[in-house]
């Protein structure tokens, strides 16, 4: 994903590296992106060649399956009532990229919360690996994070929060005596831990 666009278009709440790694995990490189799993079962569709076509694709599915869009994957169906309010900008680059990172910025804060909001940044990829496990399965602890109210408080460790230094920085120091357990069942995919310790200096 181009900087440019994550600066203009992502949430701010989010830091540019933690962007880079949920697209990376969960994202599309294509705007037109659609996947539809029905009765947990994905569903093959020939890619849209418009908007207007992605959009006829996604209100077919919509109301009895899951669909997700564009570049972040979203749930298309989060925050509308009707298929009908369901508008073709799901599947611009940027307005994706905004909707998107800013429900992930909600998911990160549901995360940041459970574990009690803490300040040791050495917790933020264990943290990042819950809330991007949540974002594909759309749950955590037993809750529908799409539908979860927004709890507020810090995301993670807010924006402007320095990632884990590098490895070779960290010998040597104390880890935390316990931390959390897991928040999602030992999945295989619960399995994938997101390292960050090589973007550390990503601004």
């Amino acid at each position: 994903m181009d900087a440019a666009i994550i600066a203009k278009c992502a949430d701010p709440d989010l830091k540019p590296a933690i962007v880079q790694q949920f697209l990376a995990a969960v994202g599309s490189d294509d705007p037109l992106a659609i996947t539809v799993k029905e009765d947990g079962r994905l569903v093959l569709i020939p890619r849209p060649r418009s908007p207007d076509e992605a959009l006829q694709v996604a209100k077919e599915y919509l109301g009895h399956a899951v669909v997700r869009v564009g570049i972040t994957q979203y749930p298309a169906g989060v925050g509308i009532a009707d298929t009908s309010q369901l508008q073709p900008d799901v599947f611009d680059g940027c307005e994706n990229v905004r909707t998107g990172t800013a429900i992930f910025a909600k998911v990160g804060r549901i995360v940041t919360k459970w574990y009690g909001r803490p300040t040791n940044k050495d917790l933020l990829p264990q943290m990042l690996d819950d809330a991007i496990y949540a974002w594909k399965t759309g749950n955590f602890e037993g809750a529908n994070v799409f539908r979860a109210e927004d709890p507020g408080g810090p995301t993670f460790f807010a924006a402007k929060a320095a990632l884990p230094a590098e490895p070779d920085q960290q010998a040597g120091k104390a880890t935390p005596d316990q931390e959390p357990e897991a928040a999602v069942p030992a999945t295989a995919e619960a399995g994938i831990r997101i390292d960050l310790s090589r973007i550390g200096g990503t601004k």
